[in-house]
């Protein structure tokens, strides 16, 4: 049977064997097996080569159950293929075909790593706050994968096909959904005048999300909210504050702020050449003591940090790529994004500080860093128990002016996203008439000056000697000034390209942690209703409010931490660039004034 599969989203490719998609397209398929997050085949203009497997849907038969001719089942969904054997029955219970049902209406574009979002994508993100969104990654079983000899080095400890129930499994006991629980919380709701008055006053409950898969009850948020988190003793290590700051909620700063140094990166074998890939060496400020990384450990980190910290913009690693792994280019380009990617991990007064991070960053010994590993993936301190470490100052916050101060956020980050997608765009497209465009022209000119000086010095006249020299030396300054704008945008452009592809992924984080808070006011509102009607007592009431107060707090501190290192950085980053930009033109003035004095003599 002929494999199809149907783009959901644009792709362009930028690799030798890669092919690009268009919205809706269908292709075919050389097989369902994913290569590291990539899958293989047809686009409809008859181009063969490599995808991201997250960008596309497998077309399938409808299901079928077996019938009196004995025909098989047909296999669900492609999109459940990461949920392990059994999660789905053991979650589903009398209502799990409307579950089922509920889920399937539930779909949204995944979160490739350093995504570049069209613009109606994250406007359809931004403005349905109640839309699950799904994480970029699936989180692993990191017990299964202790050999960190083995050989993956872009292969993540991670799905790299994010599906519509990725992490399912890993709040499966915890927060699974319970049938009982919400046929309970939608009889109260449907429930008729005289069955609320048999009711004793507090005997309400706040209703579950229908939706499981929804950011806010996957992270926790919703188990939070109504009370359900018992993690216990809490240590001050896990302690995370929010302190009132003179423009609202902000985190609490680190007291030790350090940086971290990203270089020499090595291309090192093992199993006697057979297997190969790329080290970084990592200098921490605070330690001085080098450490030695691959690709492979900034995906562990990441996965470990997206599933701990739900109300934290954690920053994306650079993408990864199927071909062309050892290309000097390819990796240079990887080294500067973890430069970015460090400096805004060790900006972060929460991120620094964190245990996984540290242990990232100081650990030298392989048997001491396959046990922090271990002990890493077994935090309890995740989940509805993540919100417990959080403290917050005295005194509650007006939650209508949160989501007052959230909506504006939310305005703010659509027309971030547009403006940062447009320079792009443009960034792009002019680095490219620089290194194609602009060298050929001048070199075009250069050339013809050449020409012309060969002309000339046909007349053997002493007296023409010096023109003949100063036209050659005019076209040597224009062929010059051709390189000079082919090297360019690698100091001024480049720089700006990654600073924008580092924020596209921030601005892909928002409506996850923006979600988890909306669905906290959600549950404050149902709470409040239920109080006026006489269902629920103020105490209960209070308490939903109290950890809604608390998600307010981390989602505000948030964004205070975003909008100041985005003036850092962007302050930074065009300094830098108009910098750049003066050298260069001086360094073409220079040119063009030393081809002028050649006239001087003549």
């Amino acid at each position: 049977m002929v494999l199809r599969a149907r783009a959901l989203y644009d792709f362009r490719s930028e690799n030798p064997g890669e092919i690009s998609l268009r919205e809706t397209e269908l292709l075919t398929l050389c097989s369902e097996q994913d290569i590291e997050g990539w899958l293989e085949g047809v686009n409809s203009r008859g181009e063969r080569g490599l995808f991201p497997a997250s960008y596309v849907e497998v077309i399938r038969a409808a299901a079928e159950s077996p019938g009196g001719d004995g025909s098989p089942a047909v296999p669900a969904p492609s999109r459940y293929a990461n949920v392990p054997q059994g999660s789905l029955e053991q979650a589903a219970g009398p209502s799990s075909s409307r579950s089922s049902q509920m889920s399937e209406s539930f779909q949204l574009p995944p979160n490739f790593p350093y995504p570049t979002a069209a613009p109606q994508q994250q406007q359809a993100r931004l403005s349905q706050p109640f839309l699950p969104q799904q994480p970029p990654y699936q989180h692993s079983q990191g017990s299964d994968d202790d050999d960190w000899d083995d050989e993956w080095d872009d292969a993540s400890t991670v799905a790299d096909e994010p599906g519509a129930l990725s992490g399912y499994h890993d709040y499966e006991g915890r927060y699974r959904f319970s049938t009982r629980d919400s046929e309970a919380s939608l009889g109260s709701r449907s429930a008729g005048p005289s069955s609320s008055s048999q009711a004793a006053k507090g005997s309400a409950t706040v209703s579950r999300n229908l939706n499981r898969f929804s950011t806010f009850v996957k992270s926790g948020g919703e188990a939070f909210v109504l009370g359900e988190a018992s993690a216990g003793f809490v240590r001050d290590g896990d302690k995370l504050c929010v302190v009132r700051g003179p423009n609202g909620p902000e985190w609490q700063e680190n007291p030790y702020p350090f940086s971290c140094t990203i270089d020499d990166p090595t291309k090192q074998t093992k199993f006697k050449g057979m297997k190969s890939y790329i080290s970084y060496k990592l200098v921490p400020t605070h330690t001085r003591q080098r450490v030695n990384r691959r690709y492979k450990h900034f995906d562990w980190l990441y996965a470990r940090l997206v599933e701990k910290f739900p109300v934290i913009s954690v920053p994306r690693i650079p993408e990864k790529q199927a071909t062309g792994r050892f290309e000097e280019d390819f990796i240079s380009k990887r080294r500067k994004g973890l430069v970015w990617w460090m400096n805004h991990m060790t900006s972060h007064p929460v991120l620094a500080r964190c245990d996984a991070f540290q242990h990232f960053l100081t650990c030298t010994d392989d048997k001491a860093w396959k046990q922090g590993k271990r002990k890493l993936e077994k935090d309890e301190m995740v989940g509805a128990n993540f919100f417990l470490t959080i403290s917050t100052p005295p005194g509650a916050l007006d939650l209508q002016d949160v989501e007052n101060k959230i909506d504006g956020f939310k305005t703010f980050t659509k027309r971030m996203d547009d403006g940062v997608l447009q320079l792009n765009q443009a960034a792009g497209e002019f680095a490219r008439k620089q290194v194609t465009g602009f060298k050929k022209e001048y070199q075009k000119v250069g050339h013809s000056f050449k020409g012309l000086s060969q002309a000339f010095e046909l007349d053997q006249q002493a007296f023409s000697s010096s023109l003949n020299r100063a036209i050659t030396f005019t076209a040597e300054a224009y062929d010059a000034i051709g390189e000079l704008f082919a090297e360019q945008p690698r100091q001024d452009l480049d720089p700006v390209m990654d600073l924008l592809a580092l924020y596209q992924g921030h601005l892909a984080n928002f409506p996850d942690i923006i979600h988890v808070q909306k669905g906290a006011l959600t549950k404050v509102r149902e709470s409040k209703k239920h109080v006026e009607e006489g269902k629920m007592e103020v105490q209960k009431a209070d308490g939903i409010q109290e950890r809604c107060n608390i998600i307010s707090f981390a989602t505000l501190a948030e964004i205070h931490h975003f909008h100041q290192i985005r003036v850092r950085d962007f302050r930074s980053q065009m300094q830098h660039f108009l910098q750049q930009q003066i050298t260069f033109f001086q360094k073409v003035t220079h040119k063009l004034e030393e081809a002028l004095h050649q006239y001087d003599t003549v």
